[in-house]
């Protein structure tokens, strides 16, 4: 047994326990034959740093691992990182252009080649920053989405995807960025409200005989305008379907088509179409018959002008920006006449999340997966329970989305990320093939082939993570026993973009589901409910947190706050509060060693006679049921204030001081040597419990409390056996719980000086409550500081306290002076009172609950509690003394 410290210090024993693990090989310890648990990490981004959104979801993780490998599965956490294509290639082009070179400069293959050396120097950070947190993955056989084998499955499941009509080059619109000139995905569009213009405009119809008003947001993009479209059921219109306006500045011809994205309630009722630049129009111009190939293009790769094909625009306006091409048509058609009027407008815009540049859309050849195709399948795994979604709110998420998905656009254009498998031979026909040889061998001998230079979107390789993770394509025993994994723990912002895109992949080429459940948690918001953003400087950092209270602390206090479908508002103040909870089991340890108790040698409890070392037991194996349902059911807020509150109340506020007099009893044998059994028991069973919440603390006090064949992280998880419950001790300590309570309570309401001693006449105590209070007085008399006594009390004032059949009379004439506690207690009653009505009418007000911000009738209705409950208490407390 080693001296614990009297100071619980998270810094000292943090690192040296992880190493500690890392080195032994802890985290995956050989059980071949035992029965497998898997789930894998959500790949961070190797550019990342940890934030809280990742600490949260790792922590669950971590929780789920660590009790399944005590329960002695075969637990295996995959762990890696992604590639993150375009924020990698941002970070390594700023490092370059730093140094004054550029990316174009050096060519493709040296600017990969930096991308290595720089994953190699500094691509560590967030797998570093996790191990601070404690998670205990695999890191033996940590991946990476670009590492050998991974990038072997990833080019051998396109090339299946296109043998299999499921993958295909189309013309179709994107979300292009002007400023990494790549196509991106819908995830990396953050749309902002910004101050902007509606500009109405007119359309001069063909054959002279009038115009047409429209309106739009970008009067650069009449350029490239292609239709007027009107809603064939307004009949200010129905006339002129058919007909043609010629385009301003370009001349261009274009007819006026019936299509109900036009709403006549809008404007005028007539809509422009630009089907290369929007993706409304995209639609509206191919059912009007235009094909993807035909539609106009009137930006370059910079969003600058370019010339259509019809070769209409005019040449000053050709190399343009396109904000400056805008003040440019504007101002034309201002001078011609044309411009009708300007609005202010506030528009939703589409930013490039990590460009920072509008985002344009833009008509170009890519790759596209037919997600439809893979929806279908993907939809009935979680219709017919295949997996099973929790909470299950998100299921009608999952389905909409599903059912209306769209082509998956996968290729984008940059040079870090799995090159696309296709060469191209001089007619442009594409050979998709694992290697440049089968290609060759597919175009024929002496046909050139060029290798295409996009790479593919990295949700394409992140959702092939479950089973490409684990050695596939190539079928082995690890493979077979580890998937489909157990549960995904995912952030519901993903359930999209990775989720649904593991499950697709996963049944299309595993034939089965990759996961059986599938975990979505919510964001973690700043104590106010509001989003975390660095412009709102609301921003929190685990890492600061882990600094300041310890990585058990931070973890204990995410569990403790993930409640299924509820964000998380985080205090600091919760933190600090969880940072207590582990100093009160370190004490508790403390006092432990200072008695005489140390850890146990047995899974099994020991044999126990006394009432009180029945009940610890028995609230133990409550504890440890209660706890395997929680977590089994991933309820992990329930899960951690389950063993909380063991732990704080029943374990150290009750049952370390109901043992005292008894630990501290230096005979040896019997009653201390009983009690110094189930204590130590007892202790180790919570670190066990703990463990997978609060890994650190509990590991430096499982061998602070005596020589152990194991370390805690491989230890065996407590026994729920029912044949440890024991209803009468159960009923006994609870009596006396509640009795001390109850007294505590009478005492402090009625400013009962602490140290007064004071006897307490029972009456109408039944032969059970008598033979109790026999067993229990030494308790009772230092826990309640009453000295228990049969007969009537003397006259004068006193305070009643009923338990049960009995009451409690305590005598109060001389200890505290009557009339003045009595007069207190109604003034502050009264005052309690007139507030709770007041904020009561406050409340049943329909005009302040509909009108004020919701944290102010919150803060209203949990002042209103407050006050309702100390007025019910001084009440109380007022009538006890009659």
């Amino acid at each position: 047994m080693t001296d614990l410290p009297k100071t619980f210090d998270p810094a000292d024993i943090e690192a040296r326990w992880y190493a500690h693990w890392e080195g032994e090989g802890r985290f995956r310890p050989s059980r071949p034959a035992a029965e497998p648990f898997t789930i894998v990490m959500p790949p961070p981004n190797v550019t990342g740093s940890l934030h809280i959104g990742h600490a949260l979801d790792n922590t669950l993780q971590d929780i789920l691992t660590r009790h399944a490998r005590l329960k002695g599965k075969d637990a295996l956490w995959v762990v890696g990182t992604d590639h993150a294509g375009i924020a990698t290639q941002m970070v390594v082009e700023r490092k370059l252009e730093a140094e004054g070179r550029k990316r174009t400069e050096l060519g493709r293959e040296a600017f990969v080649e930096h991308v290595w050396a720089w994953k190699a120097e500094s691509g560590g950070a967030i797998t570093r920053q996790l191990r601070r947190l404690g998670a205990s993955c695999d890191w033996a056989n940590e991946r990476f989405t670009m590492d050998e084998g991974f990038s072997k499955a990833v080019v051998h499941v396109f090339v299946e995807l296109h043998r299999r009509g499921l993958l295909y080059r189309d013309k179709r619109l994107v979300n292009w960025d002007p400023r990494f000139q790549t196509a991106i995905s819908d995830l990396e569009v953050e749309t902002k409200e910004v101050a902007g213009k509606f500009w109405h405009l007119s359309y001069p119809l063909a054959d002279g005989s009038g115009a047409l008003s429209v309106a739009t947001t970008r009067p650069e993009t009449m350029l490239a305008d292609m239709a007027v479209a009107v809603n064939p059921e307004d009949e200010r219109y129905r006339h002129l379907v058919g007909k043609e306006v010629r385009l301003p500045i370009t001349g261009r011809l274009i007819p006026i088509v019936a299509d109900e994205h036009a709403d006549p309630e809008l404007g005028s009722g007539a809509v422009k179409i630009t089907p290369g630049h929007d993706f409304n129009d995209f639609e509206v111009g191919r059912r009007a018959g235009i094909r993807p190939a035909d539609m106009l293009n009137m930006l370059d790769a910079a969003a600058r002008i370019a010339q259509t094909a019809d070769g209409l625009i005019p040449a000053e306006l050709i190399g343009l920006d396109r904000f400056a091409a805008r003040l440019a048509i504007v101002a034309r058609l201002e001078a011609e006449g044309l411009l009708e009027k300007v609005e202010d407008r506030t528009i939703a815009t589409p930013y490039g999340d990590r460009s920072g540049v509008v985002i344009e859309p833009w008509l170009t050849d890519q790759w596209y997966v037919d997600a439809e195709t893979l929806a279908k399948p993907a939809l009935e795994a979680v219709r017919s329970g295949a997996i099973k979604v929790v909470p299950e709110t998100w299921k009608k998420t999952y389905y909409n989305w599903l059912e209306n998905i769209q082509p998956w656009c996968v290729s984008r254009q940059l040079w870090w990320g799995h090159q696309i498998p296709a060469w191209y031979g001089p007619d442009g026909t594409a050979y998709v093939a694992e290697t440049e040889a089968d290609a060759q061998a597919q175009a024929g001998e002496g046909v050139a082939l060029r290798r295409d230079p996009d790479v593919l979107d990295t949700w394409f390789s992140s959702a092939l993570w479950p089973f490409g993770t684990i050695g596939w394509p190539t079928q082995s025993e690890e493979l077979s026993r580890h998937y489909p994994n157990d549960v995904l723990i995912s952030g519901f912002d993903i359930l999209f973009f990775w989720d649904a895109r593991m499950i697709m992949q996963g049944i299309e080429f595993m034939k089965e589901v990759p996961f059986r459940t599938l975990y979505l948690h919510g964001l973690v918001r700043d104590a106010q409910g509001q989003k975390m953003s660095k412009s709102k400087g609301n921003t929190v950092d685990p890492l600061g947190l882990i600094d300041r209270y310890g990585a058990d602390a931070l973890r204990f206090t995410l569990a403790a706050m993930e409640s299924q479908g509820r964000d998380i508002k985080l205090d600091e103040k919760r933190v600090e509060g969880y940072r207590n909870f582990a100093t009160k089991l370190w004490n508790a340890a403390r006092f432990a060693q200072a008695n005489g108790i140390g850890g146990s040698n047995t899974l099994e409890p020991p044999v126990a006679d006394l009432p009180v070392n029945r009940w610890i037991i028995a609230e133990t194996v409550r504890t440890v049921q209660a706890l395997d349902l929680a977590l089994a059911d991933l309820r992990f807020d329930e899960a951690a204030n389950t063993v909380y509150q063991f732990v704080w109340a029943s374990f150290c506020d009750w049952y370390l001081e109901l043992i005292k007099p008894v630990s501290s009893d230096v005979e040896k044998g019997g009653i201390a040597d009983e009690t110094k059994a189930v204590a130590g028991w007892v202790l180790d069973q919570i670190l066990v419990m703990l463990h997978p919440f609060m890994p650190f603390i509990t590991e430096e006090l499982w061998h602070a409390l005596g020589e152990r064949e194991s370390d805690l992280i491989v230890a065996r998880w407590p026994m729920a056996d029912a044949r440890a419950l024991d209803a009468d001790a159960a009923a006994e300590i609870d009596w006396l719980i509640r009795l001390v309570s109850e007294v505590r309570a009478a005492r402090s309401s009625l400013n009962v000086p602490p140290g007064a001693r004071i006897p307490a006449h029972i009456r109408d105590a039944g032969p059970s409550t008598l033979a109790r209070l026999e067993r229990n007085a030494a308790a009772i008399a230092r826990l309640a500081r009453i000295q228990p006594e049969l007969g009537d009390a003397p006259a004068g004032g006193s305070a009643q306290v009923p338990v049960d059949e009995a009451t409690f009379v305590l005598p109060l004439e001389g200890v505290i002076d009557i009339a003045a506690e009595k007069a207190r207690l109604a003034k502050a009653a009264e005052g309690a009172e007139k507030e709770r009505d007041a904020l009561a009418g406050r409340l049943g007000n329909p005009g302040f609950v509909e009108r004020a911000k919701p944290e102010a009738v919150d803060k209203a209705r949990a002042d209103h509690a407050e006050r309702s409950a100390e007025a019910e208490r001084l009440r109380a407390a007022l009538a006890r003394l009659g």
